[in-house]
């Protein structure tokens, strides 16, 4: 069944059939093949339930919060900000592509919606400045990963729901692997740009009055965080409150800086609907197929299987990294996570695992799926912004962050500690 399951599964996405279609038909398949009962009989009531959960209206709320502030042109004058502080180090703008990544994913919880708004505000400076392409577009694709990991993120909210796990300790326990990733990507561009000084174009230095001055358009992105965060720390809301209070905040922020507007939020609530529905029926096609799966005996199977190899924690852990790589070549994000968590989790965690830190082992790895051709999501939304180039100048220019992905997942699993410490310090 698991073969049969996979093929499938790569098969019809090959023919270009959406996400959420493709897993409702593998559930029928494994129904009619593999099951002795009529399990599509309970697709009714698999569909409310998977559906009908105050925490998944958290997803609506922070998509609607991106979208404000993109169309607003909050995030342009965020990265014209961090232009001013960051273009010294060597690399120059580049590294303002991957601050301003790291600022936009601390308020819109989306990799894709962060990727796309650094490239539609970076990709015209790059053509201006001579900076080397593939670095360049590398280091937008790969940064906008950053907006699955660092709170509020999507990705943890539905990861949450599907295990049952504390989201805001979710969220805590991504913050520090957030950044330490951010920190790691303007690393390797220094030693790139250090090594081979044409890839970073022009180190550029501003009057110090500018940067102060600069300070005003980074506000806004750092109030944002800290109202979302910090109501949810302080227990004055909860996730799904505090994205509301998210959104409130940014119509009040456009507002601020005259991007209001009715055609500005006629498209900002139609670009919603569209996200949000496309991860529902992703959500709901994917929770019935892992009910097939599982009155079909396949996590039975599974277990066998690993128990089989007589594998100890770190070799199940280490297995389970590299199928999360292979997999993602193949699989959009968010259908590899909700496909995958009801049979891995109760497999890592049967081997002394916390959820809490596997969730951000995994985060790691998805964000991995979202710069790795050929389904990688962030690298066609980054040559969409491009006026010239290839697709594989994008796929080369993320190489060398996928390597320092590679070495944050190394570093998880040597020390733990680093997703597990913050929110056991603030328990």
């Amino acid at each position: 069944m698991i073969g049969a399951v996979g093929v499938g599964l790569l098969g019809l996405l090959a023919l270009s059939i959406p996400v959420g279609i493709v897993l409702f038909l593998l559930g029928f398949g494994v129904d009619t093949f593999f099951s002795a009962f009529p399990l599509s009989r309970g697709l009714g009531n698999m569909v409310w339930s998977s559906s009908n959960s105050a925490t998944l209206i958290a997803v609506p709320f922070f998509v609607l919060l991106g979208e404000l502030l993109v169309r607003s042109g909050v995030a342009a004058r965020t990265y014209a900000a961090l232009d001013r502080w960051v273009s010294w180090l060597p690399g120059g703008l580049v590294h303002a592509n991957i601050a301003t990544a790291t600022m936009f994913s601390a308020t819109s919880g989306s990799s894709v919606a962060t990727a796309a708004t650094v490239a539609t505000v970076a990709m015209p400076q790059a053509e201006k400045l001579g900076y080397d392409p593939k670095l360049f577009s590398g280091a937008i694709a790969a940064g906008g990963t950053l907006g699955i990991m660092i709170p509020p993120s999507i990705n943890l909210i539905v990861y949450g729901f599907l295990t049952q796990t504390s989201i805001p300790r979710l969220f805590l326990a991504g913050l520090i692997p957030g950044l330490l990733l951010a920190l790691a990507f303007m690393a390797v561009v220094v030693v790139i740009c250090a090594i081979k000084p044409s890839l970073g174009g022009v180190r550029r230095t501003f009057p110090l009055a500018q940067m102060l001055r600069a300070l005003v358009d980074l506000g806004p992105i750092i109030v944002l965080f800290g109202l979302i965060v910090g109501s949810i720390y302080q227990g004055w809301a909860t996730p799904t409150e505090a994205a509301a209070v998210g959104v409130a905040g940014a119509f009040l922020i456009a507002g601020a800086f005259g991007g209001i507007s009715l055609s500005m939020l006629r498209e900002a609530l139609l670009g919603t609907v569209k996200i949000t529905a496309m991860i529902m029926l992703i959500v709901i096609g994917a929770s019935f197929l892992n009910f097939t799966l599982a009155s079909a005996g396949l996590g039975r199977e599974i277990t066998e299987f690993m128990n089989g190899m007589g594998l100890g924690p770190l070799g199940t852990i280490l297995v389970v990294v590299v199928l999360y790589i292979v997999l993602g070549f193949f699989i959009e994000t968010l259908s590899l996570m909700v496909v995958t968590i009801p049979i891995i989790v109760p497999l890592v965690v049967a081997q002394g695992y916390d959820p809490i830190w596997f969730g951000i082992l995994m985060i790691v790895l998805i964000e991995m799926a979202l710069i790795t051709p050929p389904v990688g999501l962030n690298l066609y939304v980054v040559q969409g912004a491009r006026r010239s180039g290839t697709l594989s100048e994008v796929m080369l220019g993320a190489v060398p962050f996928v390597a320092m992905m590679l070495l944050m997942v190394a570093a998880l699993i040597a020390l733990p500690g680093l997703a597990l410490w913050l929110p056991e310090a603030l328990n």
